[in-house]
């Protein structure tokens, strides 16, 4: 069966909050070493799967940033072995991204490389009452997060999160993404 080829944007600037799903653990196995041998860090992968438009949204990192160049060279080569390899049943857009300022986390280790640094985190259940909690990474031990929101201190599994963002200083100077 033939796939109409994916339409493959190009985004190298900040991509807003969206509801989103993690990619299914095939797709990264798939994806993660074809970024890697190019040269690039795999942030991590969404999948919002749909009959008629769906999508699946890479973003990718390295030491001197990335720019539209860069998001290219990757969607060609993540094109070429998706069209092969047919992984994703039915139509999708395929977008390149960087990061951005408020980068996603899709990881634990993630977290390490942003203590002291503020996040915003949402959870599929309410922990001290809270489904939104803006706070600063303290520490991470094992798979839990400890996170300072004020006075407040959260331990926040990794696994009860359905999201979890950098919050950029210039947010945090403009009293933007506090959680409540």
């Amino acid at each position: 069966m033939f796939m109409e080829e994916p339409l493959a944007l190009f985004f190298c600037a900040k991509i807003s909050e969206a509801t989103m799903k993690q990619a299914p653990e095939h797709l990264v196995n798939l994806i993660e070493p074809i970024i890697e041998g190019l040269g690039y860090e795999c942030v991590g992968i969404e999948y919002n799967p749909h009959p008629k438009h769906g999508l699946l949204r890479i973003y990718i990192d390295s030491e001197n940033g990335i720019l539209v160049e860069d998001c290219t060279k990757v969607s060609h080569q993540i094109s070429g072995v998706l069209d092969v390899e047919d992984p994703i049943q039915g139509n999708y857009q395929l977008e390149v991204s960087s990061p951005g300022a408020d980068r996603p986390f899709f990881k634990v280790s993630q977290f390490e490389h942003y203590i002291d640094e503020t996040v915003l985190v949402s959870l599929f259940k309410t922990i001290g009452g809270r489904r939104k909690i803006s706070g600063v990474i303290k520490k991470i031990e094992e798979d839990i997060i400890t996170l300072q929101e004020g006075e407040q201190t959260y331990k926040v599994p990794f696994d009860a999160m359905s999201k979890a963002r950098l919050v950029p200083e210039f947010l945090i100077d403009k009293g933007g993404r506090n959680g409540k």
